[in-house]
């Protein structure tokens, strides 16, 4: 299953998160089966976020929906900086 993983600084938390909950590129559209939301203990200023995938070439369709929301202040007023996106595929998992 790939995962689209991203991450970028942001402005303010609350701000990002109604940008997100109001889903301006329609993830379920894209194909997006979960998505998870992190942010480091250390940087409330930062967020990671990972979108799971059925297949590859949903994920990189997503990949570039953000980038054109992405590249609208307006639409992601939020963001600071350039976002990393990269998509990942697990290769082990384990529980402890």
């Amino acid at each position: 299953m790939p995962t689209l993983q991203l991450e970028h600084a942001i402005k303010d938390f609350d701000m990002w998160k109604a940008a997100f909950d109001r889903d301006p590129i329609d993830r379920r559209g894209l194909g997006v089966r979960h998505h998870r939301v992190f942010r480091p203990l250390d940087d409330p200023s930062y967020v990671v976020v990972e979108l799971d995938f059925d297949t590859t070439s949903e994920a990189e369709a997503c990949r570039a929906a953000l980038g054109e929301l992405w590249r609208s202040r307006e639409a992601a007023p939020a963001l600071v900086g350039s976002p990393r996106i990269r998509i990942v595929e697990a290769v082990e998992s384990r529980e402890y």
